[in-house]
């Protein structure tokens, strides 16, 4: 992204003309700037994260119809034909499904606290900016 025209450098230089007493706009624009910058970060994460949680749905379902395949070649060959092994095997299968269910709904809350925590920093860091550009020079 560091290489990338940016449109900030003329804005800045097309509000110059405009110049208000006692009202920075270099700052204002560079403020605007971070803004994108940021947003443009949460965003970046929060494709990552969607990509890492559809990797791990589909680890999931790979890992899901194997198992499903594995059960009913057992079934075929008579290894699950006892009711205390397919109860085991169905309590397993139960079991990964929740922790699949939990290591996912785990992700998700990363994602978005992440997410958040980028946002909220560059919330505080503009209220910084104002702060100082309301002080009397």
């Amino acid at each position: 992204m560091a290489n990338q025209p940016t449109p900030f450098g003329d804005v800045a230089k097309m509000m110059e003309q405009f110049k208000m007493p006692g009202i920075d706009m270099s700052a204002i624009v560079e403020g605007r700037r971070k803004d994108i910058a940021a947003l443009t970060e949460a965003n970046e994460a929060a494709v990552e994260a969607m990509q890492a949680f559809a990797a791990k749905q589909t680890a999931m379902m790979t890992e899901a119809m194997q198992g499903l395949q594995a059960a009913a070649q057992g079934m075929l060959s008579g290894g699950l034909s006892d009711p205390a092994k397919q109860t085991e095997v169905m309590h397993k299968g139960f079991a990964k499904t929740l922790s699949d269910m939990k290591d996912l709904a785990e992700m998700a809350r990363k994602a978005q606290s992440d997410a958040m925590a980028q946002i909220t920093q560059r919330a505080a860091e503009q209220m910084q900016g104002v702060k100082k550009l309301m002080q009397p020079k």
